[in-house]
């Protein structure tokens, strides 16, 4: 399965299947994450914030190829694409593994992920490389068996969507 998901409408012609899946997180109510860590614990696998993000993680978790679209914000994901990358969480468990000599949680029944990235909005150079930087360390904990980043400007984004989809 395919998932695709954005911090802004997409407005392209995405036909959704059971093989595809689009998510605009910008029509959707994310809360942040508390940090109670309650998804490990109390309920696992499970948070206790009633909103649209336990929706998505079934999503992410049966996904072997992700899209995200994000705007690029201080070096980072935009608020609402970081704010669901967070509440994520219950998809990982509290036990941690050793990977290429760093500690890494262990995935919950999560399928190894091709993604790619499309980054928008910043052309600095700097702000683009610590973007490159957060990416690469959240592959690792994403469960992303390869990834590439895309920058874009805002009007080549749909396009660029175009293109990853064949259509």
């Amino acid at each position: 399965m395919k998932l695709i998901m954005s911090d802004r409408h997409i407005d392209t012609q995405i036909s959704e299947s059971e093989d595809l899946k689009y998510i605009n997180l910008a029509s959707m109510k994310i809360a942040n994450c508390v940090g109670c860590f309650g998804c490990w614990t109390k309920t696992p696998g499970k948070c206790f914030i009633r909103d649209d993000a336990s929706k998505i993680y079934p999503y992410i978790a049966k996904s072997d190829s992700v899209v995200y679209i994000s705007k690029i914000k201080y070096g980072s994901y935009d608020t609402i694409m970081k704010t669901m990358i967070e509440r994520a969480i219950p998809i990982q468990q509290a036990f941690i593994r050793i990977h290429n000599s760093e500690t890494h949680h262990v995935q919950r029944n999560v399928l190894p992920k091709d993604a790619t990235i499309i980054a928008y909005g910043s052309t600095d150079p700097e702000e683009q490389e610590i973007f490159r930087t957060i990416v690469s360390r959240n592959a690792l904990n994403m469960n992303f068996k390869s990834y590439k980043i895309i920058f874009v400007s805002e009007t080549e984004i749909e396009k660029t969507v175009q293109k990853i989809l064949g259509i």
